[in-house]
């Protein structure tokens, strides 16, 4: 290895880490909206198919919110598990969880069962909120206080309350893969994702304008997703439920809506330019796309400026550093980089012994700062390996964080990124600890071991493949193995491919030797042997219509598996959208996993459609029966 010069040093921790911006105040982040609320308070707000709020009743009906948490004990460091759909809603009991005092806990609808029941029972959820269609039974068994957001409350006081926190107490929890098998909490507080919001108008300029909100909220991103926007008096276009993976009704809405700024893990993205019409430039409202997630590959960013002549962004973070730490502009021709540290953060690229190495040379990439996380909720030895003395800077108390990417520093000071240290992959932007579907998957009685592997997928994305090892003689059912895990994991966790396997390849070591892994074969089918059954009902008809245009095939017979006729976890998500249009209820993506077949999935479909008709009033089911008779 190269010597490292002093001015070397000097550049990468001093000169290249000059970030520093003292801002005025040190608010918590409710209340960067509060004072937006006083600047707009008639502006919009917030947009949905369902409704549309401005500022001043955005801030009324989270306050009100607000004080029914604290009424039932919620307070500083309280977490609040929020268990809604995409909707004006979701926007208000975010906001009103952090008037109240307490950390937002998402808690994502199309979880499976046990997955929502284990992050409530993790956290010690002191209340859930919950709203139409989230309601779930398990949800009441792990908390004391249920509070369903979309009830009639008296009237009462509607102003701002009384602060109970300081910028060091914690504003949200979101999960995160965890190779022990168990996802584990990152705690950040208002402090670290003050200054990431903060960051991005000071140093772009991108105050007002119009914001689409697709990401999932149990996704980080989301967090500057959905309050950026709203401390820069900006409206925030809520997509509907499942539709941040459909890029044609994307397409539509930015359309519509007249939207100025969208984000994108790099593989939606080009799914999204893909639906665009040819040789022009269109959608001109966009004005700035931003890249996180994935790896950006650079014909991306030459389509990108092609098709939608906009500022193309790309930034990087991890969850345990308020979403993002480092970003840059990209143009076409020139190399993809992550950039630089965004204002009072820091980066540093060292060796196994934790010294800086030379520019250019490869490294374990650091971060520091005023964005790191406190840690993860309840798991001090955890914290203590991942959060580090930072022993870089005078200043006492500093920590940086072990994000375990290889990196390294160009002549320009800007950081390529190069990949993972370990066996951790990013599935659409989420990252997923292998180890963690792979002790998930060994819990099965049919399965005495599993190794997890990536693959290149379709349209450069990563596609992973499941090896198992049969626990007694005789094939594994794949079918009952992937339900098995799809009770427990979200579906990106859920592998598109699967093979049993006698032995796992070695190395000389006794570890598993993953380069040696078989290419994967096709999944033995669990249809009938006999003919197809052609649907019967109406619902199986629509079940199968739809399951044969996501997977391109003529038919589909009731008997048919999903995941044997080449569907995958991306694909079901497809299903679900598309259900979503010919019927008006909104299914987890689970649903495909825990019902593979037309048959099955139908059937969930019919009763949930039973469901909602049951639950509307007279007048609103004979609204519904004129429409139908007009058609």
């Amino acid at each position: 290895m190269a010597k490292l010069t002093e001015t070397d040093r000097h550049r990468m921790l001093v000169e290249w880490n000059d970030t520093t911006i003292r801002y005025p105040t040190d608010p918590c982040l409710h209340e960067l909206v509060e004072e937006q609320v006083g600047r707009t308070p008639d502006a919009i707000a917030v947009v949905s198919e369902e409704r549309t709020v401005d500022y001043a009743g955005l801030n009324r009906e989270a306050n009100r919110l607000a004080r029914r948490l604290r009424a039932v004990g919620v307070g500083a460091e309280s977490v609040v598990g929020v268990c809604l759909h995409r909707s004006v809603d979701l926007v208000v009991a975010l906001l009103g969880v952090l008037k109240a005092g307490g950390a937002y806990l998402p808690v994502d609808p199309d979880y499976p069962a046990e997955r929502q029941r284990y992050l409530l029972t993790d956290s010690r959820a002191a209340a859930v909120i919950t709203g139409p269609g989230t309601d779930h039974p398990q949800l009441a068994t792990v908390t004391g206080a249920l509070i369903r957001i979309d009830e009639e409350q008296p009237a009462g006081p509607d102003g701002d309350l009384d602060p109970v926190t300081d910028p060091g107490n914690a504003a949200y929890v979101i999960y995160t893969s965890g190779s022990t098998g168990r996802p584990k909490g990152v705690v950040v507080e208002h402090r670290a994702i003050v200054n990431r919001v903060r960051w991005m108008p000071d140093a772009e300029g991108t105050d007002g304008g119009v914001v689409l909100q697709k990401t999932p909220f149990s996704f980080d991103v989301s967090v500057c997703e959905l309050f950026s926007p709203l401390t820069t008096g900006a409206t925030l276009v809520m997509a509907r439920p499942g539709g941040h993976r459909d890029p044609a009704y994307l397409a539509r809405v930015v359309a519509q809506r007249q939207v100025t700024s969208i984000r994108f893990v790099p593989s939606m993205l080009r799914a999204f330019l893909d639906v665009l019409p040819s040789g022009e430039v269109d959608l001109p409202s966009v004005r700035q796309v931003l890249c996180s997630g994935e790896a950006l590959p650079p014909d991306l960013v030459v389509a990108a400026h092609e098709r939608l002549n906009c500022d193309v962004l790309n930034l990087y973070g991890p969850t345990e550093a308020a979403v993002e730490v480092t970003s840059t502009h990209c143009l076409p021709g020139e190399a993809v980089t992550i950039g630089r540290p965004v204002a009072n953060t820091r980066t540093y690229i060292v060796d196994d012994d934790l010294h800086p190495v030379p520019v250019g040379e490869v490294g374990e990439l650091m971060l520091a700062g005023v964005q790191l996380a406190r840690g993860y909720l309840g798991q001090p030895t955890l914290t203590a390996a991942s959060f580090l003395p930072d022993p870089f800077t005078d200043e006492p108390g500093q920590r940086m964080y072990r994000t375990g990417d290889l990196a390294r520093y160009r002549p320009d000071g800007n950081i390529q990124y190069l990949g993972r240290l370990d066996h951790q992959v990013k599935i659409r932007g989420f990252r997923i600890e292998l180890g963690e579907i792979e002790t998930v998957l060994a819990e099965h009685p049919d399965v005495r071991g599993a190794v997890v592997n990536p693959r290149p997928g379709a349209a450069g994305g990563t596609q992973l493949v499941a090896y198992l090892l049969p626990a007694r003689s005789g094939p594994v059912d794949h079918r009952d193995v992937r339900e098995h895990l799809a009770r427990r994991v979200p579906e990106y966790m859920v592998p598109h491919l699967w093979m049993t396997l006698d032995e796992l390849p070695l190395t000389s070591s006794g570890k598993v030797d993953r380069e040696q892994l078989p290419a994967p074969a096709p999944i033995p089918s669990t249809a009938d042997d006999g003919p197809s059954v052609a649907p019967r009902t109406p619902t199986e008809r629509a079940v199968a219509e739809v399951w044969a245009e996501v997977l391109e095939v003529d038919q589909c017979g009731v008997h048919d598996d999903f995941f044997d006729l080449g569907g995958h976890s991306l694909l079901a998500t497809q299903v679900i959208a598309l259900l979503h249009e010919r019927f008006p209820v909104v299914l987890p993506v689970s649903a495909v996993f825990e019902a593979p077949t037309v048959a099955e999935l139908a059937a969930v479909v019919q009763r949930a459609v039973e469901e909602h008709v049951a639950r509307l009033s007279e007048s609103e089911l004979d609204q519904i029966l004129a429409q139908v008779g007009e058609q």
